[in-house]
């Protein structure tokens, strides 16, 4: 069998059945990476000799676990005791951390092999991965085209095939988004579900870690792995983590999804609402009802996002002086000019647009019209989920407005950029689950691009919302579709 082109769970049994072994796998992803990788720029850093030797171990009976042997991919903002942890930032060009990221721990003690770290856009800011120091990543399916961001290259990377799974960061919309631009499932966790410890913080009330998948039953098995209690992180939420994977096949009797009129937008794709209008019909033949829910705040999920997350990120990212670690200008004059040259060297221009954008938010005089009330926005924007959870189990919705841009179309203006995540913010600001799963595809061009549908959920319910996305992956039939590269 080629370990290559299958499914993470396909994969994970046959290394247990010893149809194939862990070092024949990790040779084959290894093999496409040095083939696929250059033009498509999914890795940053790639770990050959501890794959091999982590492969090796669990031929031998020494590594056990529900993950022997199969390969991931860990975005670069996730910190590791091997390798570096750059957040594809000339800022961390060299920083090597000296712990690991309990996520990626807690894969690996269930026997994943992590293949190496990938290209994001510059510490998890951005809607293309155009924005990394290191080079932006491309579309697998179109060359020319975005793989999304800010997890661009977790998700080109499965597309690619160059790994069994991977793991992206979710902030506004950074794992979601990319996978429906790539053709993956992408899930969102509950805020607190998944431990935050050992990720590079953005903006720590809406940063989340979570897989990319081919499969929803992948998803519910790296989720499964990943969740639970964590004392080195004091949002982790201390509650039971369900069994995702035994769940995934419970009726779904008397489950109702909610479709709001604020997502159901002309500016769609005619693909996305057809997308939409056959997952509607896939649930009423499952015996689901339909509700129309109402999310009057939605169109201030973009403004109050981009005012929370700056705010965040200005604070988080003052931490990077030049002092103790990370990139350090040479020959300062004085202190003021160690931290003004080290800074602006450092920070490329959408993470320096961002800072500036949150310094001003905090400042003096501004505090209260801009920062406080977006809080008092967040605030009526998870108001407004609470209410329609009270009538429907989950809300079904596009995950982005059509397939991928090409590269550079959005670049000279940010707020076209940031409108990319108009269908995902929210739910990271109303700290709710939310997962990606490939709908359909696009022609453009001649050219096949896939689309995404999202589901969102009550909090703590990533179980339910698995077996709904599992109904949308049945109907579509598109997890089985892989780009030609």
């Amino acid at each position: 069998m080629d370990p290559t082109q299958t499914t993470l769970i396909g994969l994970r049994d046959a290394i247990a059945a010893r149809k194939v072994s862990a070092t024949e796998t990790v040779k084959a992803y290894l093999h496409r990476i040095d083939r696929y990788n250059p033009p498509i720029n999914a890795y940053h850093e790639v770990y050959d000799d501890l794959a091999l030797k982590r492969a090796a171990d669990v031929d031998a009976g020494n590594i056990k676990g529900p993950l022997a042997g199969v390969p991931i991919a860990a975005k670069d903002n996730m910190c590791t005791s091997y390798g570096r942890t750059t957040c594809s930032s000339r800022m961390l060009e060299n920083f090597r951390a000296p712990y690991d990221c309990t996520a990626v721990k807690k894969l690996e003690d269930a026997g994943a092999i992590i293949l190496g770290k990938t290209i994001l856009d510059e510490f998890a800011m951005g809607s293309s991965t155009e924005n990394s120091a290191f080079g932006p990543t491309r579309n697998p399916w179109d060359r020319d085209r975005v793989p999304g961001g800010s997890s661009g290259g977790s998700a080109a990377a499965l597309a690619a095939d160059l790994c069994a799974g991977s793991l992206g960061s979710d902030t506004g919309g950074s794992i979601r988004q990319p996978a429906a631009l790539c053709g993956l499932v992408g899930l969102k966790p509950t805020y607190g579900r998944v431990s935050r410890y050992g990720l590079v913080a953005f903006a720590s009330s809406l940063d989340q870690i979570g897989p990319f998948t081919r499969t929803v039953a992948d998803s519910a098995l790296l989720l499964q792995v990943m969740s639970g209690h964590d004392p080195l992180d004091s949002t982790s939420a201390d509650i039971p983590v369900p069994d995702y994977v035994g769940e995934l096949n419970q009726p779904l009797t008397g489950v109702r999804i909610g479709l709001a009129k604020q997502y159901l937008s002309d500016a769609n794709d005619p693909v996305v609402a057809k997308a939409i209008d056959d997952a509607v019909a896939a649930f009423k033949k499952r015996g689901a009802t339909i509700v129309e829910v109402d999310l009057p705040h939605t169109q201030y999920g973009i403004p109050t996002y981009y005012i929370v997350a700056t705010a965040e990120a200005s604070s988080n990212l003052a931490r990077y002086d030049g002092v103790r670690y990370g990139h350090r200008t040479e020959h300062p004059e004085d202190l003021i000019d160690l931290y003004s040259r080290s800074r602006a060297e450092g920070f490329g221009p959408e993470v320096k647009r961002r800072i500036m954008l949150g310094t001003y938010v905090l400042s003096s005089g501004y505090y209260d019209a801009y920062y406080l009330r977006a809080l008092k926005v967040r605030r009526l924007i998870k108001g407004d989920f609470d209410k329609a959870f009270e009538k429907c189990d989950a809300v079904l919705c596009p995950t982005t407005t059509g397939p991928a841009f090409r590269f550079g179309e959005k670049t000279d203006n940010p707020l076209e950029m940031y409108l990319n995540d108009v269908y995902t913010v929210n739910a990271n600001l109303a700290g709710i689950p939310g997962v990606s799963v490939p709908g359909g595809f696009a022609t453009v061009n001649g050219t096949k691009l896939p689309i995404g549908l999202q589901l969102l959920g009550k909090v703590f319910d990533e179980s339910r919302l698995l077996r709904l996305a599992a109904v949308i992956e049945a109907e579509a039939g598109c997890s089985a579709q892989r780009p030609k590269l």
